[in-house]
């Protein structure tokens, strides 16, 4: 059996989750045998509830079938990477004004680490963003590794994967929605900026930060301030910094 990794979800929190919100999408549950946990149990239940085939094999036959970091559970999809469509994302952006409160979007302009891709959508649920837009090309996608860093998160957020990212960012312009890049040589720091209306953080990529095009469509570009001898962050951990700081200022608002 050759197996891909795009098509599996591991790790106790990432699957429930997905049996929680988006069952659907799960083709068959791998447990491993006479493994007595209370979260596994509520996989099985779940599972069971959901009418999803459950296979229980030992610990040699579970590895041969999936052999990644998978705490005891793993889930193969009935499809492979999640990718929503583009009338999803034109239907979104439809809906932006008429929200209740400002959005807050968090835009990832070509991570390529799995591990720091699904920490970001971990962030971006905990701090209650409206949506995350990813581009389609030289980024990587919503795999396994994704999932399980995100524990459920994946399935949480609503992430749009759009074919052009510079047509995106202009689009959401035209909403009336801000664009707030990050640059290490940004004159302003991010404790100076507001930002508590419609705004969409722009984040840039491991190494090289954001694109020239991404940069040249923000409304403005910031820095994280610096006290140590280090001078920047790892993209997820730049990322929670950014999206807490909009979370407080946002409860905080008059």
């Amino acid at each position: 059996m050759t197996m891909s990794e795009s098509n599996w979800v591991s790790g106790i929190n990432a699957v429930l989750e997905l049996l929680k919100q988006n069952p659907q999408s799960a083709r068959r549950v791998l447990l491993k045998r006479n493994r007595e946990d209370n979260r596994l149990n509520a996989v099985r239940n779940l599972a069971k509830a959901r009418e999803i085939e459950l296979v229980e094999l030992d610990a040699k036959e579970l590895y041969r079938v999936y052999s990644q970091v998978h705490q005891g559970v793993a889930v193969e999809l009935a499809r492979a990477e999640r990718s929503p469509s583009q009338g999803g994302w034109e239907e979104f952006l439809a809906q932006l004004k008429g929200l209740e409160a400002p959005p807050l979007l968090l835009v990832l302009d070509g991570i390529t680490d799995p591990h720091n891709l699904g920490a970001c959508l971990r962030s971006a649920d905990a701090a209650g963003v409206n949506a995350v837009i990813i581009p389609k090309d030289k980024a990587v996608g919503v795999n396994a590794t994704v999932r399980r860093v995100a524990a459920g998160a994946a399935d949480t957020v609503e992430l749009f994967v759009v074919s052009n990212l510079s047509r995106a960012l202009t689009q959401l312009k035209e909403q009336g929605v801000w664009l707030v890049g990050t640059d290490d040589n940004a004159g302003s720091g991010l404790y100076e900026q507001d930002l508590r209306g419609a705004v969409a953080l722009v984040m840039g990529s491991e190494g090289r930060g954001l694109r020239r095009l991404t940069k040249e469509k923000c409304d403005f570009l910031i820095s994280i301030p610096m006290a140590g001898a280090i001078s920047s962050l790892n993209v997820s951990v730049a990322t929670g910094v950014l999206l807490f700081e909009a979370v407080r200022q946002r409860r905080n608002q008059p």
